[in-house]
């Protein structure tokens, strides 16, 4: 059993925070015996979700560049090269033998290093078009992991590994975590139950459907778990204060969350997409307009292409959601449909093919 130490790097958001701890996970199963370091950013939900995971985290004072001219702007040249000057030295004093980074602003100064001292390197992409750090990055890693097919226009072809997006591994039994989660969230077993992620900050505009549709679903026997986002939680929460509305900021037990649900309004970002696959229940993609590249549409497109979902843009919101969305609950087939069809893109394995790679960079 080996004494590996292996150092992970990403966060600002859980679709980077996620994936690197589902990563984490596999690595310790394989290797009990292994040291695993996160760095992240500090202030940044890393800095919480990470140690809540069980492992240990060290921040920098790093933070993305802004699209307009601010103050944080004219800082970002000083925050950049001090962050460099901490990951050389947490790189020296944990002696890393792996580096993995699945995006975000710590990921580009600590893979940054770890590359420049010829430490085995891996990031992990999780969407349709890549982020800047990472396309900076894929000149100097080893290996690329991705999700989407025809990412050779962004990165080395020869490094590039189609694995998927790395996913709790809890997702994979949902099914049996029925009677599990109908008292978790003390819900009501005659009620149809819906769920709706805003993402870990919150979706501002699917908060504002969801209040708005309160009574709707009421009339129609539905019960709701609302994870509306840290961002917004004080805002919203007088509306969660009903038996018919669990009102949270995100939510600890995705397991169990997954399991109780009937249907799932969602946001579009790469890692909810691939849970959403393994979860095999209808969804109704709900893409946020303000990403690079649009690629949530993309995402949803993709999906919903298929037959495998329903896509709503929110400028569409006010005219189509109570219109589809009752064609959806009032169709059983539908529903089977929908489900069947998004489990057959799920590519369970994700997390395992990318510990393989970084099982044959320790091995190198």
């Amino acid at each position: 059993m080996s004494n590996y130490k292996i150092i992970l790097s990403g966060g600002g958001t859980g679709g980077h925070i996620y994936p690197a701890i589902a990563i984490a996970n596999e690595l310790k199963a394989r290797h009990p015996k292994a040291e695993l370091l996160f760095v992240g950013a500090k202030g940044r939900m890393e800095m919480d979700m990470v140690p809540n995971a069980g492992y240990k985290i060290i921040g920098l004072g790093i933070s993305g560049i802004q699209r307009k001219l601010t103050i944080k702007n004219l800082m970002f040249p000083f925050k950049l090269i001090s962050s460099l000057w901490k990951a050389k030295k947490i790189i020296k004093d944990f002696k890393p033998d792996v580096s993995i980074g699945t995006g975000g602003f710590a990921s580009g100064p600590l893979l940054k290093v770890a590359t420049s001292m010829g430490i085995p390197s891996l990031i992990q992409e999780q969407n349709s078009y890549p982020g800047i750090t990472n396309k900076l990055l894929s000149k100097k890693v080893d290996k690329i992991c991705v999700a989407y097919d025809n990412l050779e226009r962004f990165f080395p072809i020869d490094k590039l590994i189609k694995t998927g997006n790395p996913v709790r591994q809890d997702l994979l039994d949902i099914n049996k975590k029925f009677d599990e989660g109908l008292p978790y969230f003390n819900l009501q077993k005659d009620k149809q139950t819906l769920l709706v992620l805003g993402g870990s900050l919150g979706a501002k505009r699917i908060n504002e459907l969801i209040k708005k549709e309160l009574d709707y679903f009421l009339t129609h026997n539905i019960q709701v778990i609302w994870q509306c986002g840290t961002l917004y939680y004080e805002q919203y929460k007088i509306d969660g204060h009903n038996k018919h509305v669990q009102l949270h900021s995100y939510l600890n037990r995705m397991d169990l969350a997954y399991s109780v649900a009937d249907f799932i309004i969602s946001r579009a970002g790469a890692s909810s997409v691939s849970e959403l696959c393994i979860v095999g229940k209808p969804v109704i993609f709900i893409p946020s307009p303000n990403v690079a590249e649009d690629h949530q549409t993309k995402n949803a497109l993709s999906i919903s292409e298929k037959d495998a979902a329903i896509l709503i843009r929110e400028e569409d919101l006010d005219v189509d959601f109570e219109n589809k969305f009752t064609q959806l609950i009032k169709s059983k087939e539908k529903q089977e449909l929908l489900g069947r069809n998004i489990k057959k893109l799920a590519l369970v394995n994700a997390t395992k093919q990318i510990a393989d790679e970084v099982d044959k960079l320790l091995k190198k």
